[in-house]
This record gives C-alpha cells, structure tokens and sequence, in this order.
C-alpha cells in the first residue's frame, strides 16, 4: 500500500465511490471538489495496486492557528481492519505537526457508531455537547435543524 498526497483528479476517482463505501447513505454531497483543489497539501489517498482504498481530507484551520480539521475519511469495505485508516491520520499527524499544530478536531454524525468507536480508539476526545443519545455528548443542530454532531478533539504531542 502506498500513501500520496491527493491530486485534484482524484476526485472524479472517489466521488462515485462514497455513497456505495457508506453502504448506500448520500455522503458525496459532502465532500465537493474544491477540497481535493485546495487542500491538496494536508489531504492523503492510499493506494492498492494502483486501486483507490482509502482518503483523508483535512486542512490546517484559517483561523485557529493551533489547530487543523478533518473533514472527510473513507476505505473501501473489503479493506477495513488493514490499518489503512490509522496510516492517513498518522500521515495527517504529522503534517499537522510540522506544520506548527498541535490539535486536531473533527465530528460526525450520532448514527455513525463505527466512527465514533474508531476515533476514540484513535484517542480523539468527545467533546461535551448539550446532550446525550446512546450515552454520547451531541451538540444538537450543530450543523442545522435536526443536524446533530459528535464533536471531537485530539492533542498532538
């Protein structure tokens, strides 16, 4: 497996892919092309064979200057439990790091258990919200009406 930094034309390799790698869930809406252009620097793509397994898209934050974001992960299915994922963020760390940045956040929906158990094994934080579901903190209508998230930290060291 090789990990590279995305290119722009990457996109179009991993826009069809999203919704059938999240089990049919519309996810691509998510994940436009101006990030694959202008975050191309601190976002990563691992490769099989030439074959597309899995993508990180993260950035460093305008405006907190201590801080970097991610915004989308993905793997193929028959992929997971190949430490693929675990590979881009530490790619991700380090960038962040060398980069003067020292956390990294990052949320997801309340739905998606399997996220939430892989960033907390990752030692990603939740972030206290303004309420529990499934006895997890969620900041309700965080990303608009109805649109809960899990919020989550990480400190670099």
């Amino acid at each position: 497996m090789e990990i590279r930094l995305v290119k722009g034309s990457d996109y179009y390799a991993i826009f069809p892919l999203i919704d059938e790698w999240w089990g049919g869930r519309q996810m691509s809406d998510m994940l436009p092309k101006l990030f694959f252009d202008h975050f191309a620097n601190t976002s990563f793509v691992a490769e099989k064979e030439g074959e597309i397994i899995g993508f990180l898209i993260g950035f460093l934050s305008q405006f907190h200057s201590n801080e970097a974001y991610i915004h989308f992960v993905g793997f193929h299915p028959k992929y997971r439990n190949h430490n693929i994922g675990k590979k881009l963020y530490n790619e991700f760390f380090n960038e962040v790091k060398q980069n003067g940045r020292k956390v990294v956040r990052c949320v997801t929906s309340p739905v998606n258990k399997v996220s939430i158990v892989y960033h907390t094994k990752m030692e990603f934080e939740i972030e206290k919200g303004d309420k529990t579901l499934d006895g997890v903190s969620v900041n309700a209508n965080y990303d608009g009406p109805n649109q809960d998230r899990v919020l989550f930290v990480k400190k670099l060291v």
